[in-house]
């Protein structure tokens, strides 16, 4: 039986101390402040990153250099016969395609690359499937399928609380932000498949947001994430937020908790390479079908 590690990048919302307790690897995401570099959870943390954005500094998203990544693919190579690389999605970042293109050249049958279209929660809950996956004796290329053939089996829906960084990366004209901003408008967005898309556009208040992200996802689960015998209770309840104020989506789990009749919400912040397009004070709710 191959000996599998999985590996996967900070987009997941899995952090370094996360990633060693589960034997994983976490590729740290690089970003660009004010001229300098900094690595995601390494040496730029969650606070850190938002005060420097809240600021006005010049953040930007970079991506792990291809060498990087294949030295630690060699790392892991020594003790381990294949590795399952889960990184962001290629529609949002070209280091996924760089991955494969180098697995493809150099680590052929050892290392797959999973470009499964998805980040924050619900690329987090590919590496959790991963793991399980790999623990119940599946290869490196069994895993690898798996996940691709599930990949598009999960909704995720954001709101954003402020235009500015839409407009700032060319998302919104600026008169589409100004009147926006008049107007307190607080989109909904979603990932789904390979980019950042609307979803609904005028909102205006938190709450109301909260109830469409439910509405949405409830639409979702009663829709294709149905099994064919009709069970809707086969899916993973997942929120996400931007910033460091937790006050709202704690109040969104426990709407989720009490609409559904569940007791588990996993809740983690939103990848800081998600919160750099859309800003700080989004709230997001995501729905993931159990392999």
């Amino acid at each position: 039986m191959a000996k599998v590690a999985i590996m996967t990048d900070s987009n997941s919302g899995i952090t370094q101390d996360e990633g060693k307790r589960l034997n994983i690897k976490v590729v740290p995401m690089p970003f660009t402040i004010d001229g300098e570099e900094y690595l995601e959870d390494i040496t730029l943390t969650q606070e850190q990153f938002y005060e420097k954005l809240l600021s006005g500094s010049d953040v930007s998203t970079s991506q792990p250099a291809i060498g990087f990544v294949t030295s630690v693919w060699d790392e892991l190579l020594e003790s381990y016969d294949q590795i399952v690389y889960i990184p962001m999605s290629s529609g949002l970042s070209n280091s996924c395609q760089s991955a494969m293109t180098a697995a493809k050249a150099n680590y052929e049958g050892k290392v797959f690359v999973v470009d499964n279209q998805r980040i924050s929660v619900t690329q987090m809950r590919s590496v959790y499937d991963a793991i399980e996956l790999a623990k119940k004796g599946l290869d490196g290329k069994q895993i690898h399928d798996k996940l691709m053939e599930v990949k598009m089996q999960s909704d995720i829906y954001i709101m954003v609380d402020t235009l500015k960084y839409l407009k700032k990366g060319g998302r919104i004209t600026p008169a589409a932000a100004a009147v926006g901003q008049l107007l307190k408008i607080k989109p909904i967005l979603t990932i789904k498949g390979f980019k950042l898309d609307k979803f609904r556009m005028m909102n205006r208040t938190v709450a109301n947001a909260k109830r469409i992200l439910i509405d949405a996802c409830k639409a979702s689960i009663n829709g294709f994430l149905k099994d064919i015998d009709g069970r809707t209770d086969n899916v993973y309840y997942q929120v996400a937020y931007t910033g460091v104020d937790t006050q709202e989506i704690e109040g969104l789990v426990q709407m989720i908790k009490d609409e559904f009749g569940i007791e588990n919400v996993d809740c983690s912040p939103l990848s800081l390479s998600v919160a750099c397009h859309i800003g700080d004070g989004a709230i997001a709710m995501a729905v993931t079908k159990k392999i």
